[in-house]
């Protein structure tokens, strides 16, 4: 038997090996299993020695004592920061890397409380509970219930395929996340009180051992009904179970030689689909002998692929899509075509471009539930758990759709207004004075304008995946903004309107790692957000008015632009006249 669960589980680990070593992986780094293998990677953590420390010497010594010393030893980082790369002078990220770096991040929460009226003592305290707190309720939504998570994903790799990354957000799709965290958490204490006596962790431990694939399958069992479940199935094959484990035991001591990296790449996921194996087994066994609840365990599709009529019942609104979208697929030629598809950049007439929009979104719609129609990946529509609506929405906001040239130029300006917006706020509150930002005059920075739009049209087939999108964005625009601070030191001599030097992560001064964060998530904004929902209120507008105002509006940035380069907009807290040394 234990051959035949092995080579089973070898087929699940062969058919998806690079996602299930991930899963595993993700475990070990959440402390949920599998830790033991992640040997090789562990340091001394200076940045937790210095906390631990600085809580203890609270006990002793004044906050202000301490206070002094972590400031002294900030500036001294600072001062010894001479990489201009890793800069600790500026920025956002430089600041908490001082602070973490000299736990002075305790010293600052403690003042926090101080300053809010609580006492000294009392403030530990508090900090120390909201330690405790923090670290409880991050095992027990996390790492307590991510065990549950990777079991449900092996036992649909058994099955299917194709396993899609928003499987990892099982338990939130059905609306069962924290009823699965708190039977997890009984289990466990239940364990905890049994490894008290001499031998009950040991056969409990074996007892237990199948709640989480009993979740996996049925997050809406109640606690005790899923412990008493496994109990009832490990009844006579715990010690088989043990034997199980103990047959893996050349790989166990081949981890030790590699220093966890075999159990990382081979074991941890061949052991977890082995024994997915098993408790498919174990499942198959109670439902012949009829033990009491195994009838919960119903999810039929987890084991066997749904025939095509079932499918075609369920997902009927996704068929018609598929079988209009294979009769009439609209197709543009010549420049129109090559605009459209490679930039998102429309020259169509109004009814054509909201047909072709709105076959971008059915395609994304199709695209989204296909596999589960061609039995590739699980069908969640025919789960047994499931929320109240009982059909997936997608957003109604359609940002795959297209814009034309009156769209782009206005949006151009909202961004460039907004950026200008962004960048004389931050320094209202940094300096406490108004500047006009920008080596133009008007109220604008093109540079946001510029990489919004690009981010749109340049990253237009990358819509569909958010996280290539981000990534994407932060490349585009730290080129767009490197190569214009570039060009503007080149055509005024040295001047700079910015200046990253001392921000951790910059680049000659004219990129840096926050900023480009901070250009990531604004490019997601624009996409998925802010130009989906400005294109549609345009079209409340009357066209010809949208276009006499983006004519009246490039009109007066070719003027400010002009006049700004014989009289640039320069002055304190705008531009430095510090020369570049090359």
């Amino acid at each position: 038997m234990r051959a035949e669960l092995k080579s089973e589980g070898k087929k699940t680990l062969k058919k998806h090996y690079l996602f299930l070593v991930l899963v595993c992986l993700i475990a070990a780094f959440l402390g949920s299993e599998f830790t033991s293998s992640l040997s090789i990677a562990k340091v001394e953590d200076n940045i937790e020695i210095k906390e631990r420390t600085i809580i203890g010497r609270l006990k002793d010594e004044s906050l202000d004592n301490l206070n002094k010393e972590q400031k002294v030893q900030i500036e001294k980082i600072k001062k010894e920061s001479k990489n201009p790369v890793l800069g600790r002078r500026r920025g956002v990220l430089s600041n908490l890397i001082n602070t973490f770096a000299t736990g002075n991040f305790i010293v600052t929460i403690i003042q926090a409380f101080i300053t809010m009226g609580a006492s000294f003592s009392l403030s530990v305290f508090i900090l120390i509970i909201l330690s405790v707190l923090i670290s409880f309720f991050f095992w027990y939504l996390l790492t307590n219930t991510y065990i549950v998570i990777s079991r449900r994903i092996f036992l649909e790799s058994r099955i299917y395929p194709n396993i899609s990354a928003n499987r990892f957000l099982f338990l939130k799709r059905v609306g069962k996340w924290l009823k699965a965290s708190f039977t997890m958490f009984v289990c466990y204490i239940y364990q905890l009180l049994w490894s008290l006596t001499i031998v009950g962790g040991f056969i409990k431990h074996y007892s237990y051992y199948l709640v989480p694939y009993i979740v996996a399958e049925n997050p809406n069992l109640k606690a005790n009904e899923a412990i008493k479940l496994s109990r009832d199935m490990m009844n006579g094959h715990k010690w088989e179970c043990f034997v199980i484990n103990l047959s893996f035991i050349a790989w166990y001591l081949l981890g030790i030689i590699t220093l966890g990296l075999s159990n990382i790449f081979f074991l941890n996921p061949y052991k977890i689909a082995t024994f997915s194996e098993y408790y498919v087994k174990l499942r198959d066994e109670g439902k012949k002998k009829k033990i009491k609840n195994i009838s919960k365990l119903n999810d039929k599709y987890l084991y066997t692929k749904a025939s095509s009529q079932i499918l075609n019942k369920e997902y009927h609104d996704i068929i018609t899509i598929r079988k209009k979208q294979k009769k009439k697929t609209i197709k543009f030629t010549g420049i129109k075509g090559f605009l459209i598809k490679y930039f998102g950049i429309s020259i169509l007439k109004k009814e054509e471009k909201e047909a072709y929009d709105k076959q971008l979104k059915n395609t994304f719609k199709l695209k989204t539930f296909e596999d589960a129609i061609d039995k590739k990946s699980y069908p969640e529509r025919l789960s047994p758990v499931k929320k109240e609506e009982r059909r997936m929405k997608i957003d109604q906001s359609n940002y795959l759709k297209s814009y034309n040239i009156v769209s782009l130029v206005l949006l151009f300006f909202v961004i460039s207004f907004i950026g200008w917006v962004w960048e004389c706020s931050l320094h209202i509150v940094q300096t406490g004075y108004f500047v006009n930002r920008g080596a133009l005059h008007g109220p604008w920075l093109p540079i946001y304008g510029y990489g919004g739009v690009l981010i749109l049209i340049i990253l237009n087939r990358y819509r569909k995946d958010p996280l290539l999108e981000f990534f994407s964005a932060i490349i585009l625009c730290g080129i767009v903004e490197y190569f214009t601070a570039y060009f503007l030191e080149v055509t005024h001599n040295g001047m700079k309107w910015w200046d990253y030097s001392g921000y951790f992560l910059n680049l000659n001064g004219r990129i840096c790692a926050e900023g480009l964060l901070v250009f990531g998530l604004g490019g997601l904004l624009v996409v998925y957000l802010i130009a989906p929902a400005f294109d549609n209120f345009l079209k409340k507008i009357n066209y010809k008015f949208l276009g006499v105002l983006a004519a009246c509006l490039v009109l007066l940035f070719a003027v400010d632009q002009t006049y700004s380069n014989h009289h640039p907009n320069v002055g304190r807290g705008i531009s430095s006249a510090r020369k570049v040394k090359n």
